[in-house]
């Protein structure tokens, strides 16, 4: 999950150079929804006897955890750096993690703290070249304050998922989710980038539609669909914690697959990434 979210950096870094962003994202989630969609026709899955708070938590789950952090994402990249802005992914397990143990009691531990605030300045080395404390020195600004809608948004979505998953599988959960955004997002797209740029994928490259489906297909479909899994299997806040890897592997596709530079950071920051998920797990 962690890999394909984190190639996911490079691949939509290609593919914004050629569609705007709302639009890039309906199409992502639109051939996400239709794989999805087979796949869970394929397993014989129903939805027969769900509730109707299971169906509210559906819909919510895809405005917050699908529309919602897409859409503070992008606003955030107006105004910040997309490194920075990437740091949000650093902070998205310390803020589960706290409120997985304040609301479902989960397990809470000072080597499970210990862990995850390892994992968590680890990918901050890597996301700022060996300088994590260059994260407060500019302070927080519109941007920043856009990206923590990111953080909330996510947060949510982890720990609604662990209330959703008593109850339906993952996979089913990843659909319903993924098609409840998926109308926000189409919404959103033709309102703000209008029709003529929803047709603009019709255009564009080999090379773009590859990225796109990449996203797609992995970074949405296995990603999203594993992530639950992880939550049923692990709990919100311990699965969140992987989301730290989320950024080393993205600088280091971002470096084989982009040519970006590679420094001793990267080797530093993912050994530290590593070595606190593996404190966490030992704890658990």
């Amino acid at each position: 999950m962690a890999a394909l979210w984190g190639g996911a950096w490079p691949a939509g870094r290609f593919v914004v150079q050629s569609l705007p962003p709302l639009t890039a994202s309906s199409w992502r989630f639109a051939i996400a929804f239709a794989v999805l969609w087979l796949w869970w026709k394929q397993a014989r899955r129903s939805v027969q006897g769900f509730s109707h708070r299971q169906w509210a938590g559906l819909m919510l789950g895809g405005a917050v955890g699908v529309f919602g952090y897409a859409a503070f994402f992008l606003m955030g990249l107006q105004h910040v750096p997309a490194g920075r802005a990437a740091l949000v992914v650093t902070t998205n397990p310390v803020f589960t993690l706290l409120l997985a143990a304040w609301l479902f009691g989960e397990k809470l531990s000072a080597r499970i703290a210990a862990g995850m605030g390892l994992a968590v300045l680890g990918a901050m080395t890597v996301l700022t070249h060996g300088r994590p404390w260059a994260v407060f020195e500019q302070g927080l600004g519109v941007g920043e304050l856009l990206l923590l809608g990111c953080v909330a948004c996510w947060s949510g979505y982890t720990l609604l998922g662990k209330k959703l998953l008593g109850g339906m599988d993952a996979l089913t959960t990843t659909l319903a989710t993924s098609g409840f955004g998926l109308v926000l997002l189409l919404l959103s797209a033709l309102s703000f980038e209008g029709p003529a740029a929803m047709a603009q994928p019709l255009q564009v490259s080999g090379a773009t539609w590859a990225a796109l489906l990449f996203m797609a297909v992995g970074s949405t479909v296995l990603a999203y669909a594993w992530y639950f899994e992880g939550v049923a299997a692990l709990g919100a806040g311990a699965a969140s914690g992987y989301i730290s890897l989320v950024p080393v592997f993205g600088v280091l596709f971002a470096t084989l697959l982009l040519g970006e530079a590679l420094d001793a950071s990267l080797l530093v920051g993912g050994v530290m990434v590593l070595g606190g998920m593996a404190l966490m797990n030992r704890q658990r």
